[in-house]
C-alpha cells in the first residue's frame, strides 16, 4: 500500500519527498501540523542510511522461491481487451487429469506481482492451491497508459479476468476458486467479489480501503477542505496533461530518509526502497516506483468498496491485520460490516508492512485452513 500525499510531482524530477509531501503525509497519517514545528529538516544520518539494506527479521523473504511447484507466465485479457500479465504457480505432482482449487493474489498498491504477491502464491501452491499473481493493469507487466494510473474499476475487473484465465485451465475446478488481496488489492478484491460469485472465498492481509484512505486519511484524519485541495490540484493537472504537459505523479514512498521522516514512510522505505523487497518493472524506472498518477489518484475518492459487502454471504470472508498495524483500522470496518461467515484474525507483533513478507509472522496455516475449508 502506497499512501497519497497533496504534494505532486514531476516525474521528470526527484521524488525524494520534499517539505510539501511531508506535510501532506503528516495529515494522512493522523499527525497534526503542528508536529512540524518540532522535527528538523537535516539529510538523512547515518543511522538512516542503515536501512539501506532493510530489515530482514522474523524470516522477512519477500523474493522466497521454492522446488516444490513450477512457476509460468502467462498473460490473459481483461473484458477491456488489455493483456494482464501474470505468474502461474503449479504444485510439484499436481495430478493434470483432475480439477483442483485455485487462487487469485493480488499485490499491495503500487507494488507489482514481484512484491508480496508471488511469494503468498507460492507459499500457497507448496500447499497445494494452483495459484496466480497478477499485475494489475497500468503496473508491472500488464497494458495500460499512462504508466502507474488509478482505476479502481479496471483493477478489480483484473481479477475477475484472473478468474476466467483460472477457470480456463483444465486442471482448475472453476467451481472452486478463490480471492487474496494483500494491502490495496484487499479492497479491489472485496469490490470485485461483490459482483462475481465465482470467488468462493475471499481473503485480505493488511487491507487498505483505498477509497477511504484517500477521502478520509487514516484516523479520519484529513478534512474535506483538505480533501477538495487534493481534488482541486489533480483537475488543474488535468488540463496541463490534456495540453501536452508532462505527467506528474503524487504520494508514493519517499526515495531517501530524513530526520523528519514519518514512522510510517519508515516502514514502507524499508521494503519498496530497500534490497528486502525493491523491485523495478522492466521499462519503469526506480524514481517512478510505488507513484500513482496525480491527475488519477483522485478517482480512489469514488470508489467505496465496503457499501453492500455484506451481500457477499454466504461467501466466507476472512480479513488478516496486524495488532500494530495502522492499517488495522481498514480490516475492522470490513468485518463489522460484512456478513457471516467472515473472520477476522489479528496477528500478534504485526505492523502493516511485517505481513508483505515476514514469513515467521504471516499465518500460513490459518490461511491453508481457510481456503482447505471452504475450496474442498
Amino acid at each position: 500500500m502506497i499512501i497519497p500525499s497533496i504534494a505532486e510531482h514531476d516525474t521528470t524530477d526527484d521524488l525524494s519527498g520534499p517539505a510539501s509531501e511531508r506535510r501532506g503525509f503528516l495529515k494522512m497519517a493522523g499527525i497534526g501540523a503542528a508536529a512540524l514545528g518540532v522535527m528538523s529538516v537535516t539529510g538523512a544520518s547515518p543511522a538512516f542510511a542503515a536501512q539501506a539494506s532493510g530489515d530482514l527479521s522474523n524470516g522477512a523473504n519477500n523474493f522466497y522461491t521454492s522446488d516444490r511447484g513450477t512457476v509460468q507466465k502467462v498473460t490473459f485479457k481483461n473484458q477491456y481487451r488489455m493483456d494482464v500479465a501474470g505468474n502461474l504457480f503449479i504444485p510439484k505432482g499436481l495430478d493434470r487429469n483432475k480439477r483442483h482449487p485455485a487462487i487469485v493474489v493480488g499485490h499491495p498498491m503500487g507494488a507489482v506481482k514481484e512484491q508480496s504477491a508471488n511469494l503468498y502464491a507460492t507459499k500457497m501452491a507448496e500447499q497445494g492451491f494452483v495459484t496466480l499473481s497478477l499485475d494489475l493493469s497500468f503496473w508491472g507487466g500488464s497494458d495500460g497508459q499512462p504508466r502507474n494510473l488509478v482505476s479502481p474499476e479496471i483493477y478489480a475487473e483484473d481479477f475477475s479476468a484472473a478468474i476466467d484465465f483460472l477457470g480456463s485451465q483444465p486442471f482448475v475446478d472453476r467451481n472452486r476458486t478463490g480471492a487474496l488481496g494483500i494491502c490495496g488489492s484487499g479492497s479491489f478484491v472485496v469490490s470485485a467479489a461483490k459482483i462475481d460469485p465465482r470467488m468462493k472465498a475471499i481473503a485480505t492481509v493488511s487491507m487498505y480501503d483505498m477509497g477511504a484512505a484517500n477521502r478520509n486519511a487514516l484516523n479520519h484524519s484529513q478534512t474535506v477542505a483538505q480533501r477538495k485541495k487534493i481534488i482541486e490540484e489533480a483537475a488543474q493537472q488535468r488540463h496541463a496533461e490534456f495540453a501536452g504537459g508532462d505527467i506528474r505523479c503524487t504520494g508514493g514512498t519517499v526515495h531517501e530518509l530524513n530526520s523528519d521522516t514519518h514512522p510510517i514512510q519508515r516502514e514502507f522505505y524499508d521494503f519498496y526502497r530497500t534490497q528486502r523487497g525493491e523491485y523495478t518493472p522492466h521499462g519503469s524506472s526506480r524514481k517512478h516506483t510505488t507513484h500513482p498518477t496525480l491527475s488519477s489518484n483522485v478517482k480512489f475518492m469514488n470508489f467505496y468498496p465496503f457499501n453492500d459487502i455484506e451481500t457477499i454471504s454466504p461467501r466466507p470472508m476472512l480479513f488478516i491485520t496486524g495488532d500494530k498495524a495502522h492499517s488495522r483500522e481498514f480490516s475492522e470496518d470490513a468485518y463489522r460490516l460484512a456478513a457471516e461467515p467472515k473472520e477476522l484474525f489479528i496477528v500478534p507483533g504485526a505492523g502493516h508492512v511485517d505481513l508483505y513478507d515476514r514469513v515467521n509472522l504471516i499465518p500460513w496455516d490459518k490461511l491453508t485452513a481457510f481456503f482447505t475449508r471452504h475450496l474442498a
